[in-house]
């Protein structure tokens, strides 16, 4: 009898721990996406755009690049250009003024639904053409109209098509006479 009770509570046991296996995880709440971003093509002496497409899911909202107040974390793009490569100019949208229940009397200075970032990307003339990737994070801090969430890093990633630098021919000085007038 007592093995019979030691085989039940063994038996027990592992289909308990199996259930634990077989049930799904808690994912970590994802409040921001980034959409597939297109390739930027880039001549080397002349500037590209880089537009990416975020997406704030419903019921939540991210403070603004620039916030209403200092004590609340600004979105941020941060980029890492490879050699050859510049990311300068960073153009965020402008965020929409909203009031939310935890702060009724302060507008808050927000992005909701989908926005758009762009970043100039420059090539020297001395980089090779080819394709690189540009890696980098959004930094935002998430709401919802109860509680404001840890700040998060979304990765971020874009290809650059570098095209081959134009030619440019020197201009010569047209010959000289040797009279002087």
């Amino acid at each position: 009898m007592l093995r019979l009770l030691a085989a039940c509570s063994l038996l027990l046991s592992a289909l308990l721990l199996a259930q634990d296996d077989l049930m799904p995880k808690p994912r970590p709440k994802v409040f921001v996406s980034m959409a597939p971003a297109a390739t930027v093509t880039v001549t080397p002496g002349r500037p590209a755009y880089a537009q990416l497409q975020f997406r704030v899911n419903p019921g939540y909202h991210i403070n603004s690049h620039k916030p209403t107040s200092e004590l609340l974390i600004a979105t941020a793009l941060k980029l890492d250009a490879q050699t050859g490569l510049v990311i300068s100019k960073i153009t965020y949208p402008e965020g929409e003024n909203l009031t939310f229940p935890f702060a009724p009397d302060e507008k808050l200075n927000v992005y909701t639904g989908d926005f758009a970032i762009s970043a100039q990307v420059s090539a020297a003339r001395s980089t090779p053409p080819g394709r690189y990737r540009i890696h980098g994070r959004l930094v935002s801090q998430a709401c919802d109209n109860k509680a404001c969430y840890p700040p998060k890093n979304l990765p971020v990633a874009f290809d650059v098509q570098v095209l081959k630098a134009p030619v440019t021919r020197t201009r010569r000085n047209p010959g000289q006479s040797p009279h002087v007038h």
